[in-house]
């Protein structure tokens, strides 16, 4: 309320006020305070006032406009488009892992995001970690030797770790922004970076890694700042999962980040599993951001801090690995035509449902196909483009989406089961383009301080919850007896009478 006077200055209700009371004591107090040529002839009517053309006043805000470039706000985005990497960068993991050397997925990303930091071309340059709290969490202390730590005065301490290694440099040209614990300011120097390309010209390229928990959560209003502002760039939700960061109880167990990751429009959300699904998505997040048709996306990746085997990247699935799904292992029994289950999995939970494959298999007989997910908001989009097509079109061909296009030439009376690290209504997304629905598994509920076994036979997202789960819906479909699931639960070993981990 500035300049109103009594009328509104100072005056919490103001957004309330939609009349003048003493409108023309009012008006004449602002007249007087801000020395305006103003009649009260003027003032009785409440009409517009332009000062003449020539006037100080006009003349100033026309060389203010043209010294801005121009009457309307613009965009002008005019840089060098980037070069993303070859496939080589796919090929390093097309073999799989060893088994003495079975990393974690953050831990894959530490190694790909550093070989994308030493290329040698213009992409390494214009790349940004930014990492707020400590980077030795996720395993990135070697960048600041490699690539220093950005200080505008340079290094003004000698760290505690001086005679490592892998001790703390800062340096004024260093490269890693490493914020502290201070999620709004690393999320800021990321909309900043993310959106220099429009603002400096300068395609700078944003890798913002956190604890997942801390991101959609606690600063989800700066992200959709950021995909509003047509941001680009990655967001890694590091040691993810409600399983999968045990120890740490409730404060940061996320199994509900990419549910809030599906509420912001642009945000391209993926779950990968494996270390070729990341580089996959890696590769072709900087080509669709910064290539030569850039799109204003951005992208959300979780990662995770358990380490399993990495297997042989399958022939043929990067299509499947962007568009969101893909079969990962076909089952090993021959179903001779008759219905079979389709296993679901994401993340770290696609290990257990591997595993109910063969339980599936050697125990009960029964034929899965194992698919992996790595993105069930694409496979959602996708789905809702492909209605909306058909509903504005009734008079030609309706169009199948992705998901029913890949699952057309299984059998119709099939059994769909999906499990991952993350609440069910994740996995239930899709559920109305897969035939006869789905059946989802996930970790709704608080998380808790235990071990992961113990913690995934609690969500009911292990191995063995896969496999009664699928043997349930077979039954339901009257393709199995009824027995014969009671009669799993025994051999599987789980407690009929556990608590419910939604209610715990």
């Amino acid at each position: 309320g500035y300049g109103l006077g009594e009328a509104g200055e100072g005056r919490n209700s103001i957004h309330n006020t939609k009349t003048f009371k003493e409108r023309k004591k009012a008006l004449v107090g602002f007249r007087e305070r801000f020395d305006l040529n103003v009649s009260d002839e003027v003032l009785e009517t409440v009409t517009f006032v332009q000062p003449p053309a020539d006037s100080p006043e006009i003349r100033y805000m026309h060389e203010r406009r043209q010294a801005l470039g121009g009457y309307l706000p613009q965009r002008r985005v005019k840089y060098e488009p980037l070069t993303p990497p070859g496939p080589s960068f796919i090929d390093l993991y097309r073999k799989g892992s060893v088994r003495s050397k079975d990393p974690s997925t953050t831990m894959v990303f530490v190694d790909q995001l550093k070989m994308l930091l030493k290329d040698k071309g213009r992409l390494g340059k214009y790349l940004v970690p930014i990492i707020p709290d400590e980077a030795r969490t996720f395993g990135m202390e070697s960048y600041f030797a490699d690539f220093k730590i950005y200080a505008s005065q340079g290094q003004k301490y000698v760290p505690v770790d001086d005679d490592t290694l892998a001790a703390y440099r800062e340096a004024k040209d260093g490269q890693v922004l490493e914020e502290g614990i201070n999620e709004a300011g690393a999320i800021s120097s990321f909309i900043a970076a993310g959106t220099s390309y429009a603002t400096h010209g300068v395609p700078m390229c944003p890798f913002y890694i956190y604890y997942s928990m801390f991101g959609f959560q606690r600063i989800g209003d700066l992200i959709w700042a950021a995909a509003d502002l047509r941001c680009r760039g990655f967001l890694l939700g590091a040691t993810a999962g409600r399983t999968t960061l045990n120890g740490e109880g409730l404060q940061h167990e996320d199994g509900h980040s990419h549910v809030l990751a599906s509420t912001v429009p642009n945000v391209m959300a993926y779950d990968p599993a494996f270390a070729y699904e990341l580089a996959v998505i890696l590769r072709d997040g900087i080509r669709r951001m910064y290539g030569p048709e850039p799109e204003d996306i951005l992208y959300y990746v979780t990662l995770y801090n358990d380490n399993y085997e990495m297997p042989a990247m399958p022939e043929g699935c990067e299509e499947g690995i962007l568009k969101g799904m893909y079969k990962m292992r076909p089952s090993s029994l021959d179903a001779k035509g008759a219905p079979k289950a389709h296993l679901f999995g994401s993340g770290p939970i696609l290990p257990h449902v591997l595993r109910a494959q063969t339980i599936l298999a050697e125990k009960f007989g029964v034929a899965a196909d194992v698919w992996s997910v790595t993105s069930y908001k694409q496979l959602r989009a996708d789905g809702l483009a492909c209605d909306r097509w058909n509903l504005l079109h009734p008079d030609q061909t309706p169009r199948t989406c992705y998901v029913e296009q890949v699952l057309s030439k299984e059998g119709k009376n099939d059994v769909y089961v999906a499990a991952s690290d993350y609440m069910r209504c994740v996995q239930e997304m899709i559920n109305r383009w897969v035939p006869g629905g789905l059946y989802a598994l996930g970790t709704d509920g608080f998380g808790r301080s235990e071990t992961r076994q113990a913690l995934r036979r609690h969500f009911e997202v292990d191995a063995e919850s896969v496999a009664l789960a699928t043997l349930y819906q077979m039954s339901r479909k009257g393709l199995i007896p009824t027995a014969k699931v009671a009669e799993a639960i025994k051999v599987l070993g789980i407690d009929p009478e556990k608590i419910n981990p939604l209610t715990a």
